[in-house]
């Protein structure tokens, strides 16, 4: 998630848990700390822009590790307050703050690999947006009414607006499963054999949902509202090159790509260099992220590969789209 809602998200928790002896405004700002600290490893640099993107949301992210660190937190802050009977409550702020930033991120389509160092599988449910004020917001009332008002009424607030976004989490999945059923039965009845699907929400929402299928020619791309459940899907299709993928197989940054995007990605040629694009986050045609591999063969290819530049549409376009889709 964002950077804001992971600030608010681990003040709020944390206010939450503080109890009568730690001061609000202490437990949110070391809460706040912490909820954003694993997002920090976007700062390192691995080498090259695939690396980069594929080891954010590794070890900072992993639950083992952040569950390891929260108590030598704890003893920081136990020790500067000159407070040891408190430790307990410092580890438990601390300790819910970090873990509850993977999470929250796993939810996201990106991949979160909260599970080393025992498995380095990217975990993604892909049913909320990386953005979603829907679920920003409560948490942000809530965080203010507790440090503001400083009594029984503000932490009341603080804990509905925990409730709420943990409430809108589940509907997110609930949607999305439902979205799939919907999705999957109309392709049936169109008598389309059973493929690989995307199913994400679009920027800032959970009722308008972006679909990815995967075919054997390529890939299409479709939008399905809650608001209008019963339209028919239409399907846009695109080239997916899969006979320069097979060429290429073997290839690390190929396969890398492929493995972490779960299969949901395409490939192309542009002035003789070879492009691959995770498919999951964007939509046609302005992708995140698109890699410039360099030109054939790569096989003893010393191109480092880069990102290319995010092609992002005006605010004022994508809001025009968005809302055109409803």
């Amino acid at each position: 998630m964002d950077f804001l809602t992971q600030f608010l998200l681990g003040a709020s928790v944390s206010v939450a848990v503080a109890g009568r002896k730690i001061p609000l405004w202490l437990a949110a700002a070391v809460g706040a700390a912490c909820g954003t600290l694993p997002d920090f490893d976007v700062f390192i640099d691995h080498g090259d822009a695939i690396r980069n993107m594929t080891l954010h949301r590794t070890n900072s992210h992993s639950l083992f590790w952040l569950t390891l660190i929260s108590p030598l937190i704890a003893v920081l802050l136990t020790f500067c307050k000159g407070q040891p009977s408190l430790f307990g409550r410092w580890w438990l702020i601390v300790w819910l703050s970090l873990i509850t930033h993977p999470l929250l991120d796993i939810f996201t389509v990106y991949g979160t690999q909260l599970g080393l160092p025992f498995t380095d599988r990217p975990f993604a449910i892909g049913s909320i947006s990386i953005i979603d004020p829907l679920f920003t917001l409560p948490l942000l009332i809530g965080c203010v009414c507790a440090l503001w008002l400083r009594g029984r009424n503000g932490l009341k607030i603080n804990a509905t607006g925990l409730s709420l976004g943990g409430f809108y989490l589940a509907w997110s999945v609930m949607a999305q499963s439902w979205v799939s059923e919907q999705v999957s039965k109309q392709l049936a009845a169109a008598g389309e054999k059973p493929a690989p699907l995307l199913v994400t929400p679009t920027l800032y929402n959970t009722l308008q949902w972006r679909l990815v299928r995967l075919h054997e020619k390529g890939y299409s791309e479709a939008y399905f509202s809650l608001l209008h459940p019963y339209k028919p899907i239409e399907f846009k299709h695109y080239p997916r090159d899969m006979a320069l993928f097979a060429r290429l197989k073997g290839n690390w940054y190929v396969e890398r790509v492929a493995w972490f995007s779960h299969g949901f990605f395409s490939m192309s040629k542009l002035n003789g260099r070879v492009h691959i694009t995770d498919l999951r986050m964007g939509d046609e045609p302005h992708y995140t992220f698109t890699f410039d591999l360099g030109p054939e063969p790569l096989r003893n290819s010393t191109v480092v590969p880069s990102r290319l530049p995010f092609n992002r549409p005006p605010v004022a376009q994508a809001w025009r789209k968005l809302m055109a889709r409803f």
